[in-house]
């Protein structure tokens, strides 16, 4: 079985990716990520197997990439964010003019179950792979960092209302995803 700095090490891989989806500057992910290992590495008994060493390190992460969104929050690029404010965001909204659905959602079994399931994660990690960058990134700060919206229109610049079109079509493509590769979409006549 691998020594603990060695499971660090090769989650560290794991670790640059999420940090440069999150920052969009490679020395502040470098920066990041090495105060997450550094941590890891000068306090190893505080991992105390309670979770995944993975687990352990993002959350870690999650700290240290709020941390520097907010001492480097006027330095962000914001030109691939407003990329959409043209579009009008009902044409996303896949209801008919009397207010069903265009297309009826899928059927999702237990969804609690199912979260429950480690391939599950995997394939939503996957269809948050796929979003485009500026909606993956307001989506892992509104999820996964949970920052408020309050926080994230501040950092970067946007109004409250690009922000709820962004997330929304974010939520949209996930949904589509999910349903095309893990809950086995069907459709109905």
């Amino acid at each position: 079985m691998p020594n603990f700095e060695n499971q660090v090490a090769d989650l560290r891989g794991y670790l640059l990716k999420f940090a440069r989806l999150q920052l969009r500057n490679e020395a502040w992910a470098e920066d990041a990520v090495s105060e997450v290992v550094l941590a890891a590495l000068v306090k190893p008994q505080a991992f105390g197997n309670r979770s995944q060493l993975k687990t352990w390190l993002v959350g870690i992460l999650k700290h240290k990439v709020v941390d520097a969104l907010r001492r480097h929050g006027r330095e962000i690029s914001q030109s691939t964010i407003a990329d959409d404010d043209t579009e009008d965001p009902l044409d996303y909204l896949g209801f008919q003019t009397d207010g069903h659905f265009v297309e009826p959602p899928a059927d999702w079994g237990n969804p609690e179950h199912q979260a429950s399931s480690r391939q599950f994660f995997e394939v939503l990690e996957a269809c948050t792979k796929q979003l485009p960058a500026a909606q993956g990134r307001l989506f892992l700060m509104r999820e996964w960092l949970e920052l408020s919206s309050e926080e994230i229109c501040k950092e970067l610049g946007l109004t409250p209302t690009n922000l709820y079109v962004q997330l929304h079509r974010a939520r949209l493509r996930l949904r589509e995803c999910l349903e095309l590769n893990w809950y086995g979409k069907t459709l109905q006549s």
